[in-house]
């Protein structure tokens, strides 16, 4: 029943990796921290060019930055934009002379050092805002059919590392004998094909992924050998080169390790495959480490080893933790000591995932409000939690293996380790090779099939003696020479010696189910490989999330008016004429509170709060950091005690000093003022 279960159980689990991959798509890395002019704002002459700050290094083309004027048209000189120095975080593009008054459009597509591409757009006017129909792309950067499949090869390709090198670790360090076990030559082998073909996928999807986002440019090959000169295409063609390594490294573990006897030659071929397969190994991490977040910000040359060592751990375990759960489900029966030496492996995995994931999350989080208030700060304390579960899963996976006796079958001559490590014997072989249907109903079927079979051979001389008795003497020595075929068949014997090498196996295997701790073993690991699929998912998505740190920088650059917006601005301002029915209260609303066009709302209420309606309320703007105003806003009366403006020109962001004028009558008013934080 459990081995029904698996497949659905596996199914649920790749829908919801899946559904956080769409999550997850969109992300970026690099945030746009300042301009130059400002966004939202109105210069009075034309500058000469346009300049874009981010918070971390970029890459460009020539179509990377694009000014648009009113009426939609470029009014860049369209040249590869420049930089300006600050490490590449800061670029530039010219501008044409003579541009006219009126709202410009900034449209910016760029890729960040950590390899995803970032885009947007943003206004600023000249002499005043206007209309405009400039139009950017609806789709970012990143996202579309292109960015779905991107994500897809990218999930894959990290769930291909961790089973093929956690996989391949298992059978080396821990159970050497499942070398020869089918379920496990094709969980290492199936990997492999998965983390090439994603790996291919990416190559080839990198270029409209990070530029045009059309699926037609998959196979241009001007667009893949732009993508060969980048960081990224540099990382995953050395990740293809380094799975031909791996390739011979699997060949080599399943085909002259898994038929090796001699206790000197396993030994020497196990510290030769054990060296190899760690230099191939760290070599594919390091094409993460070299193309992602820790090659850029902060002690990036500490942060590539890091990371290096985190993404081997997570595979020794996570991976190693499949490979078991297999070895359980499919294979024949794992030792005791296989179990227990995962077990100590993924102790040593833990404690170096715990160390390297508090370097990095202080590298990528840096403070306590960006842990709490930021998309990926959220997702790491996410993440911490489901390790802490995963934890406490395997501590109770090592309380069975505490308790784990060896299950029949278990006893077999000691390898080179000591410990079981001698290949199948002839039954265990019948049992691998035969289906897991994990029921009794197999058993039974072939055990009466072997003895029915075993009856019949055994009537059929007997029969041929009874007719000989009554036909005489000389008729048994014919039926004697009848009978020398019937014995000697090898077809007839290899198909008996097949039923009853089955049915022992099946019954073998019923038994072996049947052990408690074995069966309690199964279920908490397949409980962690559950938990374990969702904490790589969960990675996964952290890879396409801008850092929590970046995300607070560039949320406290003051050269960013977009980072400073706060939305529709409300103000509630007490006023007291001093004649009949003078007192009241003035509601005021700026929307969306920012410089630019804004429409403005005032409510007058009386002292009950019910409407109150008067003969004149007037509402002047000044920003004295500026030396701006007093602007005069036009209202119009729009009900009893609800006068609004449109299109009410704020031009700069600052705080402002808001004055409402309130008449109750023909010698009645009176002027109150309060400060605002708008833009």
């Amino acid at each position: 029943m459990a081995a029904r279960l698996l497949p659905v159980l596996l199914a649920v689990l790749l829908a919801g990796l899946a559904v956080l991959a769409g999550a997850g798509s969109a992300g970026a890395h690099a945030a746009l921290t300042g301009s130059d002019p400002q966004q939202d704002s109105v210069v009075e002459q034309a500058p000469k060019e346009v300049s874009l700050t981010f918070s971390e290094q970029i890459a460009v083309d020539e179509d990377a930055i694009r000014v648009l004027d009113p009426a939609g048209n470029r009014v860049d000189t369209e040249e590869t934009p420049r930089s300006l120095g600050s490490g590449g975080a800061q670029y530039a593009v010219k501008l044409r002379a003579g541009l006219p008054d009126g709202t410009f459009t900034v449209a910016y597509q760029v890729v960040s050092a950590d390899s995803h591409p970032v885009a947007g757009a943003f206004t600023f006017s000249i002499g005043a805002p206007s209309e405009t129909s400039a139009a950017v792309p609806d789709q970012a950067s990143g996202g579309g059919a292109v960015g779905a499949l991107y994500g897809i090869a990218r999930y894959l390709s990290y769930a291909g590392f961790t089973l093929l090198v956690g996989g391949a670790a298992f059978v080396l360090a821990c159970w050497p004998r499942g070398a020869g076990v089918r379920p496990m030559q094709r969980l290492v082998a199936f990997s492999w094909v998965g983390l090439t073909a994603a790996t291919l996928a990416m190559l080839l999807l990198r270029g409209p992924y990070a530029g045009s986002g059309r699926l037609g440019d998959v196979f241009d090959l001007e667009v893949l050998g732009g993508v060969l000169e980048t960081k990224t295409g540099a990382a995953l063609v050395s990740r293809l080169l380094l799975l031909a390594a791996a390739a011979l490294f699997v060949a080599v573990l399943f085909g002259a390790y898994a038929r090796r006897e001699d206790p000197k030659e396993r030994r020497d071929l196990t510290f030769g495959l054990a060296i190899g397969g760690t230099v191939v190994a760290a070599g594919l991490a390091a094409t993460w480490a070299m193309s992602e977040h820790a090659s850029t910000g902060l002690q990036a040359g500490i942060a590539m080893p890091v990371d290096v060592l985190h993404l081997l751990a997570v595979a020794a375990w996570l991976g190693g933790l499949t490979a078991l759960l297999v070895a359980l489900y499919r294979g024949p029966a794992v030792e005791r000591a296989a179990v227990r030496r995962f077990s100590r492996v993924a102790f040593g995995s833990v404690v170096v995932l715990a160390l390297t994931g508090l370097y990095q999350s202080w590298r990528q989080v840096g403070s306590w409000s960006a842990l709490t208030g930021t998309s990926y700060g959220q997702l790491l304390l996410v993440k911490i939690g489901l390790v802490a579960l995963l934890v406490a899963v395997a501590g109770l996976s090592r309380r069975w293996t505490g308790r784990l006796g060896e299950a029949p079958g278990d006893t077999g001559a000691q390898g080179p380790e000591g410990e079981g490590a001698s290949a199948p014997n002839s039954t265990e072989a019948a049992t691998d090779s035969a289906p897991d249907s994990g029921d009794g109903e197999r058993s039974e079927v072939v055990v009466a099939t072997a003895e029915a079979s075993e009856r019949a051979e055994a009537e059929r001389p007997a029969a041929g003696q009874g007719a000989e008795a009554e036909a005489g003497a000389p008729g048994a020595e014919s039926a004697a020479t009848a009978r020398v075929p019937v014995q000697a068949d090898p077809a007839r014997e290899a198909q008996l010696r097949r039923q009853r090498e089955a049915a022992s196996a099946a019954t073998r295997k019923k038994r072996r189910d049947g052990d408690p701790e074995r069966s309690g073993l199964r279920r908490s690991v397949l409980l962690e490989a559950g938990i374990a699929v969702v904490v790589l998912a969960v990675t996964t998505v952290l890879t396409t999330t801008e850092p929590g740190r970046t995300e607070e920088e560039a949320a406290a650059g003051t050269s960013a008016p977009a980072a400073q917006q706060q939305g529709p601005v409300s103000l509630t301002v007490p006023f007291d004429t001093g004649g009949k029915d003078g007192k009241g209260t003035v509601l005021l609303d700026v929307d969306p509170g920012r410089s630019g066009d804004n429409a403005l709302h005032v409510y007058v209420q009386d002292p009950g709060k019910e409407p109150l309606d008067v003969p004149e309320v007037k509402v002047a703007l000044t920003l004295k950091a500026q030396e701006l105003g007093p602007l005069a806003a036009p209202l119009e009366r729009i009900s009893e005690g609800h006068w609004s403006a449109t299109g009410v020109q704020i031009p700069l962001a600052g705080s402002w000093t808001v004055a409402v004028t309130v008449r109750t009558s023909d010698i009645d008013q009176v002027t109150v003022s309060k400060n605002a934080r708008i833009g």
